[in-house]
């Protein structure tokens, strides 16, 4: 699908530039979502339906990321779905963060210093340099929240190869746009209410098979048997023999509207989706004199910028002081320009031009 034709699924607001904090509905997904609201409103169906959306949403963001849909557990929240991984990790280890994540993938581990888990911290320029045979684990984002960073996966997953380092992801601020190879990693965790379009509350995490023989899934409940409609009631304990047996009970309303969201993005392509939104990105970065980049996740530091965007209904987000603008499928050439009119009091005649259109 065209970007173009892709677009005609929302209606948006002009100026919203702030993916980065929430993703908004396609048209598909909204819809879905309200039905199944109004099913449940007058007592219309079973949940049965509801929880057969979640199949279809793991099929299709494993497919997003490169991984078999067998390897691919579901969940709620990042720090819920890392926690299984943080408790396996043995006494004394040593887990490396950029000095800039997002609390999600840094506190999990902080959690267990009370018995001698360590967290490091190292730059995110020269994050690979620093794992070494001291690093049993390295958790990162591809693409960091505060800056739209975005860290050389292939450097640093080679690196803890060599020191033998278990490889933990967050996809949160990647994937839906920035293409990456899940496989690399050991584990991916992603929630997918931002990139990923889809309703606040449903995630995703690719737990590596000979990983998986590691650890122990401290949530466990009906909804990860073997056989969910066996698993009601009592023992015998009989999980799934997959990555389902890490599977947390589903809230069943925001999974209906996750499907159509992540279809639309398979309709896109996640490279046709990236051209876009870093050229939206390099517009607007171009348009203020900043060279242009790679992200679709750009700051910028200029006084006063936050009231001014504000002022002309542009949306964007404030992280250290700097204003956070994010650009994604939805996101136009009119809506840059009202950021870059508000904040310069022009539109710029030359802005960044791609090789390559939309």
């Amino acid at each position: 699908m065209h970007i173009h034709d892709a677009q005609q699924q929302w209606t948006v607001e002009p100026g919203w530039l702030n993916t980065a904090s929430f993703g908004l509905p396609p048209r598909s997904a909204f819809e879905a979502l309200q039905a199944a609201l109004n099913d449940w409103q007058v007592g219309r169906t079973s949940w049965e339906g509801w929880a057969a959306s979640v199949s279809v949403a793991r099929t299709r963001y494993a497919a997003i990321i490169g991984v078999e849909e067998s390897d691919v557990a579901v969940g709620a929240q990042v720090s819920q779905m890392l926690a299984p991984v943080a408790a396996a990790v043995p006494d004394g280890s040593t887990v490396l963060v950029p000095d800039i994540e997002f609390t999600s993938a840094v506190f999990p581990w902080a959690v267990h210093t009370d018995r001698g888990i360590t967290v490091r911290t190292a730059p995110v320029v020269t994050f690979a340099e620093h794992i070494d045979e001291s690093i049993d684990v390295v958790c990162f984002s591809i693409v960091q929240s505060a800056t739209g960073e975005i860290m050389n996966y292939h450097a640093i997953t080679e690196a803890a190869r060599s020191a033998n380092a278990l490889v933990v992801v967050d996809a949160t601020q990647a994937c839906g746009w920035y293409p990456f190879d899940g496989r690399q990693a050991d584990v991916v965790v992603n929630s997918a209410y931002k990139w990923l379009l889809a309703p606040r509350g449903t995630g995703f995490v690719y737990l590596a098979p000979e990983l998986r023989e590691r650890l122990k899934p401290i949530m466990a409940g009906w909804f990860a048997g073997e056989d969910t409609h066996d698993t009601f009631y009592g023992l015998p304990l009989r999980l799934a023999r997959n990555a389902r047996a890490f599977d947390l009970s589903p809230a069943w309303h925001p999974w209906v509207g996750t499907g159509p969201a992540l279809q639309v993005v398979q309709d896109v392509g996640v490279e046709a989706i990236n051209r876009h939104n870093v050229r939206l990105a390099n517009r607007f970065l171009t348009g203020l004199g900043y060279p242009p980049g790679a992200s679709a996740i750009v700051t910028v530091s200029i006084p006063g910028a936050q009231d001014r965007l504000a002022a002309a209904g542009v949306k964007a987000a404030v992280r250290d002081g700097r204003v956070r603008a994010s650009f994604h499928l939805y996101t136009t050439d009119h809506d840059v320009d009202l950021a870059l009119n508000a904040l310069t009091g022009t539109v710029p005649r030359t802005v960044f031009r791609p090789d390559t259109p939309d």
